[in-house]
């Protein structure tokens, strides 16, 4: 009877130690994900195209390098899900909002009050049908100016954030 008792146990074990490191072994794929971040520095810093989706950036803790220019500024975006994606913008550009739009990064239509982001990163919200929109940040503060009519400031970091 101990010696079932035993096997059982060893049993047990043997199977905790295989989850544990099957567990391990998915963490350790997960965060080496297909992500831009990936390509040699100098491809993604001359990158003028296509925004990264949330997956491509997911599981970095190092921001993609888009653009090119002598500026260079922070950008994040956060969908609704939580989810973060972060850039590290390179321009020439004066506002943020004309970096973001040559990079394709930031899509809406012009108002009486300047440009009414509703994609950002390839995400569309808009207040009249779902009743989120996009919050533009400043330095982690809500930004008291639109997108288009914020000077860059170097070194700033500036976010996009999905709020209702």
């Amino acid at each position: 009877m101990q010696m079932k008792q035993r096997k059982q146990s060893l049993s047990l074990l043997v199977c905790s130690v295989l989850l544990a490191a099957t567990a391990l072994v998915a963490a350790g794929c997960s965060s080496q994900g297909s992500s831009t971040a990936e390509e040699p520095a100098s491809v993604a810093a001359t990158s003028e195209a296509a925004p990264a989706t949330a997956d491509t950036a997911a599981g970095s803790d190092q921001a993609t390098v888009l653009g090119q220019g002598a500026t260079e500024f922070t950008f994040t975006v956060v969908d609704g899900d939580g989810n973060e994606t972060a850039y590290e913008i390179h321009t020439d550009k004066q506002t943020v909002g004309d970096a973001l739009q040559e990079l394709d990064l930031i899509d809406g239509e012009e108002s009486e009050y300047g440009l009414y982001v509703k994609t950002v990163n390839g995400i569309t919200v808009d207040y009249d049908t779902d009743g989120k929109y996009w919050a533009f940040y400043v330095d982690g503060e809500y930004a008291q100016t639109g997108v288009d009519s914020t000077e860059i400031v170097p070194g700033s970091a500036y976010s996009f954030r999905v709020e209702q």
